[in-house]
């Protein structure tokens, strides 16, 4: 297969899928479609200048052609670039393809003393709590902070608060604000996305199936966003 040919397939995947991204009204040309995706869309954002000069190329490969001579045929770079590129946009990586870590647990009934030891030992700082099997929310270092400086204001003393049980910690609020869940079926741009779309967002939850109550495999932090970046690069 010549390079023009398989530039022309994947340039129509990318057009293909950008259309399907932005889900936008009227027949806006590539180059304008590029434009409007890299806004939200960090994989056509990385190659916003790259698809432009593409789009300079397919035009004249496409328009001044004839049936018996393609007037341009892309490098080998270029056509390993658009062709990784449509392939990160039609079959992006799942995070089902990440190792799976080891993640912490506390239980509701555990002292706010105890977790604070666990999160000390483990220099973990945002640690599921279950009751039972029922996740009910995440304790991280700033809800201690906030519940300590509260309970301390409103007269109470450091061993009455390390006494408090993390069920009593936790606030319902955070798990909408600081966090997100998602599934092994999931890619890894669904998680970049994440944390562009919430600036506050301390991890995303991995379960099996995207249900909260399902088991965690992964928990994923903005400190791994270097990794999941490295890992589409490759």
């Amino acid at each position: 297969m010549s390079n023009a040919i398989e530039f022309i397939s994947a340039f129509n995947i990318i057009d293909s899928r950008m259309r399907a991204i932005y889900r936008g009204k009227g027949n806006l040309q590539f180059s304008d479609l590029v434009r409007r995706c890299a806004e939200f869309q960090m994989t056509i954002r990385k190659y916003e200048e790259d698809l432009l000069l593409c789009a300079r190329l397919r035009n004249v490969i496409v328009h001044e052609s004839r049936k018996d001579r393609i007037i341009a045929e892309p490098c080998d770079e270029l056509t390993r670039l658009i062709c990784h590129v449509a392939e990160l946009l039609q079959s992006p990586p799942q995070l089902s393809l990440l190792k799976p870590k080891k993640v912490t647990f506390l239980s509701s009934e555990t002292e706010l003393g105890q977790a604070i030891e666990k999160i000390s030992k483990t220099n973990y700082s945002n640690l599921p709590v279950y009751d039972g099997k029922r996740l009910i929310g995440v304790l991280n270092n700033r809800r201690i902070v906030r519940v300590l400086g509260q309970l301390l204001e409103q007269g109470g003393t450091i061993e009455e608060c390390l006494k408090l049980p993390c069920a009593n910690v936790l606030h319902e609020d955070d798990m909408t604000r600081f966090y997100r869940i998602l599934g092994r079926q999931n890619t890894i741009q669904d998680v970049i996305d994440a944390f562009e779309e919430n600036r506050k967002l301390l991890a995303v939850l991995v379960t099996v199936s995207g249900k909260p109550n399902d088991e965690i495999v992964n928990l994923l932090t903005s400190a791994d966003l270097p990794m999941l970046i490295r890992f589409l690069d490759e």
